[in-house]
């Protein structure tokens, strides 16, 4: 069975990491970087006009050119209606199109192609996932994401959605803040009570814990699900194009790729803001005048103008640490250290301000960027049964859950804040004589009335013999599981009969549309395994072409000029191959006869007779028995076959080195052994040569 792997799926970037145990029992975990080196991947996905699939710090790249179908803050849209007040103001300053899908959820349409949220997210799990595998040199199944804590059941559920489209089993989905005190406190043996501030790129918790020798009980948790750095970087783009407008009479956010450009400015704006006191967005060309003239953005934006923009922002996250202190029953001295979470927690103004509301200086102990994703992995190795990873995590609802009684009131069944998993149960009776069913509103919130709270699910009762209003007694039964999942049954005391249903969101998507969406996902890798193949396949026929190119001159003395020539067309054949971008088939086959040719002759020219060397031998080395450098020329191929697609120059140059004291003449045919040898290695893999 293969490692269960962490994931901290974020709104601007994510994360992904592995518990490693050294021979000795030590723990390690490990935060797995991408291709690029980077620890985080931007939760970026991008289709172009070809129809390839971009995600991560590729997607990002190529953001302004191609705006309408480049997709960032796809969590922020996950569970919620398009029609909300958060999701309108999102949609009008979004380059990309958010639409209403039939049952009134934020979908997303690129080029007509209609998008659920979770479907996007799944995109970015896959990407996490493929990392994770590239480092672990396994497949990779099963892992734990995380999730803000105040998400709801229909976004927990959508995240699982997510988790399943990706071809993951998700073996527990834990809340970030939980993530993250489990990743500080792994190691504390005193009892200690934390509060976890994370402010993230698109929602805000604050949850309030007690840790004591890897027992991790959550007293209570609050949030914003719509409050994050996406907020900061709007609060920057309105400011900036409402003076460009001013001046202009140009609306920035009604241009796709001037939209997108200011809003990287403002996110760089932003982060440089962090550090110095001011910056400047320089936007030349951005957009064109009345009269044909080019108009530029010019602005210098300090850090106190940044706060003033955004003070509301950061008071905001302070609501929610008094309410989630009250129902723990705590004041703000009684927390013993407050350990920050998110990159928003970078800014000097969000750290003094939860500075001066708890009273103590923030923990700097911990990577706000990669200790969610370190504690979920964490988690997933104490449920893998790592003996040396002893997790007992107590979390919490986040929200009361119950049902619509008389009158459209809510009756909670499960108080916010209750420690999961954990069931309730509750009589109800009918409100009209010989009712022959009962309808059951499942709802999530804390407002008193059921239509100001969230719907989750709606379900009946039948079968119910008649009878007076307030004879039937129907036991409702809530469970919430470890992840947060609701499941429900109702059973009527005086028949037994039972009606379970486990909760699937009215907001959602259900288990064909699952399957359509899985499969168009394994399409979408088929079809990228086949890009990277051609991609991989090219850079090795341009590699072997070099090698070539440069060794044929070698070959003049020791191949017959009608071979040479016919070398030279297979050559050709590939080239015009590369540069019409044509069929693998068609450039595997070329790239085969080509190096197969080459390694013939190659192994001829070091085999057969050598007089040149034999003429050398007598005069500048003294008789002395010349040997043909098989260390330094396998040496360099073994190095050429891990870089297939880079020229390496340097490697070549150490080998020339290595081989100059045995014949200057040999020189270019011992390279081309070398080189043709590695194309071979890397055509191996590629063309099953």
């Amino acid at each position: 069975m293969g490692k269960i792997i962490g994931i901290d799926l974020g709104t601007t970037n994510s994360c992904v990491a592995v518990v490693e145990t050294s021979p000795a029992g030590k723990v390690d975990v490990k935060v797995i970087p991408n291709a690029e080196g980077a620890r985080t991947t931007p939760s970026i996905v991008a289709f172009t006009a070809s129809g390839e699939r971009l995600v991560g710090q590729p997607a990002k790249r190529q953001a302004v050119t191609n705006a309408a179908n480049t997709i960032y803050a796809a969590k922020r849209l996950i569970g919620r209606k398009k029609k909300s007040a958060e999701i309108e103001h999102h949609a009008a300053r979004s380059p990309f199109k958010i639409i209403e899908s039939p049952n009134g959820d934020a979908w997303i349409d690129v080029g007509g192609r209609q998008m659920s949220p979770p479907e996007v997210s799944a995109m970015v799990l896959v990407r996490m996932k493929e990392i994770a595998e590239t480092y672990l040199g396994e497949s990779v199944t099963d892992a734990v994401v995380t999730v803000p804590a105040y998400f709801d059941d229909a976004q927990r559920q959508a995240t699982k959605d997510a988790g399943k489209i990706a071809g993951l089993n998700v073996r527990r989905i834990i809340n970030e803040p939980t993530a993250a005190a489990i990743a500080y406190g792994l190691d504390k043996k005193q009892s200690e009570r934390i509060a976890v501030y994370d402010l993230g790129g698109g929602t805000f918790d604050i949850s309030i814990l007690e840790i004591s020798d890897g027992v991790f009980s959550v007293k209570s948790t609050n949030g914003d699900t719509y409050l994050g750095g996406e907020d900061f970087d709007l609060r920057i783009v309105d400011a900036v194009a409402d003076q460009f407008f001013a001046e202009h009479k140009v609306d920035l956010r009604k241009d796709k790729m001037g939209l997108q450009r200011l809003k990287e400015a403002a996110e760089k704006a932003k982060h440089e803001l962090s550090s110095s006191l001011e910056t400047e967005i320089n936007l030349p060309f951005i957009a064109v005048g009345a009269g044909g003239a080019p108009l530029h953005v010019i602005k210098t934006m300090t850090r106190a103008e940044l706060e003033l923009l955004t003070r509301d922002l950061v008071e905001r996250s302070l609501e929610p640490c008094k309410k989630a202190l009250e129902d723990a029953k705590l004041r703000t001295s009684d927390i013993n250290t407050v350990v920050l979470v998110g990159g928003m927690t970078r800014m000097p103004a969000v750290s003094k301000a939860v500075k001066e509301y708890f009273g103590i200086e923030p923990s700097k102990g911990v990577n706000p960027d990669e200790v969610v994703a370190a504690g979920a992995a964490l988690q997933g190795a104490a449920l893998d049964g790592e003996q040396n990873v002893e997790v007992l995590l107590l979390d919490v609802t986040p929200l009361s859950m119950g049902v619509e009684t008389g009158g459209g009131v809510f009756t909670p069944l499960i108080a916010r804040n209750t420690t999961i998993p954990t069931e309730r149960s509750e009589v109800f009776t009918t409100s009209l004589d010989n009712q022959s069913f009962v309808p059951i509103h499942v709802l999530q919130g804390e407002r008193r009335m059921a239509a100001d709270n969230r719907s989750l699910a709606r379900f009946e009762l039948a079968g119910i013999p008649p009878a007076p209003r307030g004879v039937p007694k129907i036991q409702v039964t809530f469970r919430i599981d470890a992840n947060g999942v609701v499941s429900i049954d109702a059973k009527d005391l005086g028949t037994g009969r039972v009606q379970q249903v486990k909760v699937t969101s009215t907001s959602g998507l259900d288990k064909d549309e699952i399957d359509r969406i899985i499969l168009e996902s394994e399409r979408f890798e088929a079809t990228d395994a086949i890009r990277r193949e051609l991609a991989e396949l090219r850079n090795a026929a341009e590699t072997l072409l070099y090698t070539t190119d440069a060794a044929l001159e070698g070959y003049v003395d020791i191949v017959d000029a009608d071979t040479l020539e016919e070398t030279r067309e297979a050559a050709s054949r590939l080239r015009e191959l590369v540069d019409s971008q044509g069929d693998i088939q068609s450039m595997r086959s070329a790239y085969q006869d080509l190096e197969a040719r080459t390694f013939h002759y190659a192994s001829v020219a070091t085999s057969g007779p050598r007089p040149r060397l034999a003429a050398r031998a007598s005069g500048a080395h003294s008789g002395k028995k010349m040997g043909r450098p098989r260390a330094s020329m396998a040496s360099a191929a073994r190095r050429v076959a891990r870089e297939p697609s880079r020229r390496t120059t340097t490697t070549w140059r150490r080998a020339s080195r290595a081989s100059a004291s045995h014949g200057r003449t040999w020189k270019r045919a011992n390279q081309s052994v070398a080189r043709t040898t590695a194309a071979s290695v890397v055509a191996a893999r590629l063309v099953g040569s």
